[in-house]
């Protein structure tokens, strides 16, 4: 299989080899700041490089007391962190900085685009620690610690699914890296091990669950996370598997937590089962276990930086996710970087390789060891506009946007309508079709079918960007006692986008690898290649929000609706940063069940709309004026409505997720 090195990864790979044998000599004379870069007002500047051995590194494993009795063994559950350290450091007597995930998924499923699983050597060791962290990091002077969530892999306990056994998984690993906390050399021993080789700080990455729990942990203020970096990451497990009252989809937690327990959790952790079962009912209404697994309403609590990413076609950790949590830590003043792509649930580094490793290394080098790099300074967030095609944008988002209220009005057609800054008096009616999706309503925007009313604008005269977070207010009449709503928006108009609903979520996977980092013969540090897998589309759905009408007075309990009587209720849809070209013309879809996206309500309603009493609430960067300005006069090449059937990306698909 060939191998392809970037260039200046080449010159890497060959610096670390050709400065090993100094960094050995040197080891005992220079501090890690002054072999890794110089000084800067004081503070340290440059990069850290890589002049430690990554084959030569400590390799060693402990399992800290969480405090927790989940499996009820009488005894306190213990969790495996395993380590991989510099060991010229160690003989120096230096203290190194901690990159850290926490995952549940070391054995069971793997992880990263090649599903690596920890391996071990005879002596227990960790020989292959998954994805390229700590081929790239320990080298330059990190160490990597990847810890086993209670009730997976090698640790005690139970899986309790974003609660607070999995929380205190990696917040007990952190105490004890900053000496608050015990931890022993074996799984059953009594000898305990300090973590006299780390100064404490420590950063937490990982992606969907892994980074779930990094926004957990921070979430609890504990002293010593100095930064986490979630790709993909939930902030309320609740939003995980409904929306407003409305299932998302076929299960629950305790399904979730039987994916990925070990075999003695599965035998130990009925009780938990149980719990996550009856805590989480398929009603939708709120419960004390989704206070319990909220991350959001702690945002206060976070001390931690915060350097987010999350691909905008998400249709497994929804990307309402990342929009709450961002929200609620701006509120707080947390500081804040953010990278947005146009794929599903991918990680970056299968994306954005090269640009990814490099901004990741420079974020751990300012946050982790003090290097005054500029990263600080530069803009917050870096989005994908077209696929491999970013811009950045100063702060996210823009200061210029603001929630902007436009109208559904009638048109011409039954159901087909317009959009715009002025309120309408009238009525739409749809009937609820759970065979059909939003790809089917986008698919037929401009022409009048029953399932769905849908509202546009005249073709833009130029460029309407949103930002952030929408809000659709829906007064609607149901015929029956139970019903769902759907709230789509999308871009009508030809474009080329990462095909997210392909099995592969945006990417295609080649035979070539490349390297990042030190190899071993159990641990290499290449990769797989991959290239963005696109499709040319005539729409473009880029937010979606759903909702229990019965939810309309509070998301703690549902109530049966009573047919005849108008509800209004408003509907949260996903964050997103989207620019609708000149040309194309924006639209609002409001419809039922969203296929293979939410479950359908228990019967079969037909909903009459009010329009005077809906409405779209959009982040529009430039507010009302641009609307105005990108909606008046004409556009000479503006294209006439297709006939037919519009196309864009297949159907997503309706395997049952997991957040991984």
């Amino acid at each position: 299989m060939p191998i392809r090195t970037p260039i200046r990864r080449r010159l890497t790979i060959r610096r670390a080899l050709a400065t090993a044998v100094v960094a050995i000599l040197t080891a005992a004379f220079l501090a890690p700041a002054a072999a890794q870069a110089g000084t800067h007002q004081g503070r340290p500047a440059g990069e850290s490089r890589p002049v430690y051995s990554y084959a030569h590194a400590i390799r060693e494993s402990v399992w800290v007391d969480t405090g927790l009795d989940q499996d009820g063994d009488g005894k306190p559950d213990r969790v495996a962190a395993d380590i991989v350290r510099p060991a010229e450091l160690a003989r120096q007597g230096r203290k190194v900085p901690v990159i850290m995930d926490a995952s549940p998924y070391y054995s069971c499923c793997g992880r990263g685009n090649e599903s690596q699983v920890k391996t071990y050597d005879a002596q227990g060791h960790v020989v292959q620690m998954p994805l390229f962290y700590d081929n790239y990091f320990v080298p330059r002077g990190y160490a990597v610690v990847g810890v086993d969530l209670a009730g997976s892999n090698r640790s005690d306990g139970c899986v309790d699914v974003g609660g607070r056994s999995d929380v205190r998984s990696a917040k007990a690993v952190i105490d004890w890296l900053n000496g608050r906390a015990t931890a022993y050399t074996s799984r059953t021993g009594t000898k305990t091990v300090q973590a006299g080789w780390t100064n404490g700080r420590t950063g937490m990455i990982g992606k969907s669950w892994d980074a779930t729990i990094a926004n957990g942990v921070a979430a609890t203020g504990v002293q010593g996370l100095k930064t986490i970096v979630p790709i993909s990451g939930i902030s309320s497990w609740y939003d995980y598997y409904f929306a407003q009252g409305a299932p998302l989809y076929d299960g629950g937690p305790a399904g979730l937590a039987g994916d990925v327990e070990s075999d003695p959790a599965k035998a130990h952790c009925a009780a938990v089962q149980k719990k996550l079962t009856d805590g989480s009912p398929r009603s939708g209404d709120w419960t004390p276990l989704w206070t319990e697994r909220n991350y959001v309403k702690d945002a206060a609590k976070v001390r931690a930086s915060v350097f987010l990413v999350h691909g905008m076609q998400d249709l497994n950790v929804r990307t309402k996710h990342f929009g709450q949590w961002w929200d609620a830590l701006a509120q707080h003043g947390v500081h804040r970087k953010i990278w947005l792509s146009q794929t599903g649930h991918v990680d970056p580094f299968d994306y954005r390789r090269g640009a990814w490793v490099d901004t990741l290394h420079r974020w751990f080098d300012h946050e982790l060891l003090g290097y005054d790099n500029g990263i600080d300074r530069e803009p917050m967030a870096d989005i994908e506009r077209h696929p491999d095609q970013w811009v950045t944008s100063r702060v996210w988002p823009p200061q210029t946007t603001s929630s902007t209220v436009l109208h559904p009005a009638p048109g011409t057609k039954a159901g087909v309508g317009t959009l715009g800054l002025r309120p309408a008096t009238a009525t739409e009616t749809f009937t609820d079709d759970p065979k059909l999706s939003e790809t089917d309503w986008a698919a037929h925007l401009t022409t009048p079918t029953p399932e769905k009313s849908g509202f546009l604008t005249a073709p833009l005269t130029q460029d309407l960007r949103l930002s952030g977070s929408s809000t659709v207010t829906v007064t609607a009449t149901p015929t029956t006692t139970s019903a769902h709503l759907s709230a789509v928006l999308v871009d009508l108009g030809p474009d080329t986008i990462r095909d997210y609903a392909d099995k592969a979520e945006g990417i295609t996977t080649l035979t070539d690898r490349t390297c990042w980092g030190e190899s071993t013969a159990g641990d290499s540090a290449c990769f797989k290649e991959t290239k963005a897998k696109t499709a040319k589309v005539d729409y473009t759905v880029f937010s979606r929000g759903w909702a229990d009408l019965g939810h309309y007075a509070s998301p703690d309990k549902g109530v049966p609706l009573t047919p005849g009587k108008a509800y209004t209720m408003t509907l949260r849809l996903a964050a997103t940063d989207h620019v609708v070209p000149q040309g194309h013309r924006l639209a609002l879809i409001i419809a039922g069940t969203d296929k293979d996206l939410i479950d359908p309500p228990a019967s079969k309603p037909t909903l009459t709309v009010d329009l005077s009493g809906t409405t779209a609430a959009l982040p529009l960067v430039g507010g009302a004026s641009a609307f105005t300005h990108a909606t008046s006069g004409t556009v000479a090449t503006a294209p006439a409505p297709a006939p037919g059937t519009l196309e864009g990306v297949g159907v997503p698909s309706a395997v049952r997720r997991i957040p991984m």
